[in-house]
């Protein structure tokens, strides 16, 4: 379960990788449950007038706290409770966990930038924090899905997940958490496939993205402290 990434520092990925500004205020360097971090999304538009054509899609980068708040939790102290359990979704029960149901149907899906993320390597029966990045160094877009909870009080609270895939047949992912249980990583998407991951008409043609990363394409290496 990937609970911990590393977000982007340099201001100049963003256009670059992702075609939207820098943030205004710079997120810390290690994203994890609770903390701030950012994330790409579709600009909502107004309903088109008959006849019209559609503008072309437009994005966004957004903050949001890492752990999603579903929008029918009752209390910001609840809120803070659930969200750090709810920071990978996994692809399979998005339609039918109440967790995410309303955010997978809602089409709120994001683009989470990062330059790698970490697991933890239990081979050798100690923990050993593994750092996962591209072979190339470039910057990763991780699907996920974002939501906007609102409280009786006024509050508001942005957050985001990451979706995750199987990887129990991945040949680096496998590695990683618990013997004997399910391997995971999150649904790293192709550059090629950005707009189309956020624009997509509905939910069965987001699932098509849904696919583990090619392991020829990343590598590992322990966290030096």
């Amino acid at each position: 379960m990937s609970t911990q990434f590393e977000s982007l520092q340099l201001a100049s990925l963003y256009p670059d990788a992702f075609n939207v500004p820098a943030p205004d205020t710079p997120v810390g360097r290690d994203v994890w449950p609770r903390k701030p971090g950012v994330f790409v999304r579709l600009v909502a538009t107004e309903p088109l007038a008959e006849g019209a054509e559609p503008d072309k899609p437009t994005f966004e980068l957004a903050t949001g706290q890492f752990g999603l708040v579903p929008t029918w939790v009752k209390s910001a102290s609840d809120a803070k409770l659930r969200s750090t359990k709810l920071v990978n979704a996994r692809c399979e029960i998005v339609t039918t966990s109440n967790n995410f149901r309303e955010a997978w149907l809602g089409a709120r899906r994001c683009i989470v930038p990062m330059l790698s993320f970490q697991e933890d390597d239990l081979r050798s029966g100690k923990p050993v924090p593994t750092r996962i990045t591209r072979v190339d160094g470039k910057p990763m877009g991780v699907a996920g899905l974002w939501e906007s909870w609102k409280g009786a009080g006024g509050e508001v609270i942005v957050s985001f997940c990451l979706l995750t895939v199987n990887a129990n047949s991945h040949a680096l992912m496998h590695r990683y958490g618990q013997p004997g249980s399910e391997k995971r990583m999150p649904a790293i998407l192709n550059e090629g496939a950005y707009s189309a991951w956020l624009t997509a008409p509905h939910p069965e043609k987001a699932r098509e993205f849904m696919r583990a990363y090619s392991a020829t394409l990343l590598t590992a290496n322990p966290v030096q402290k």
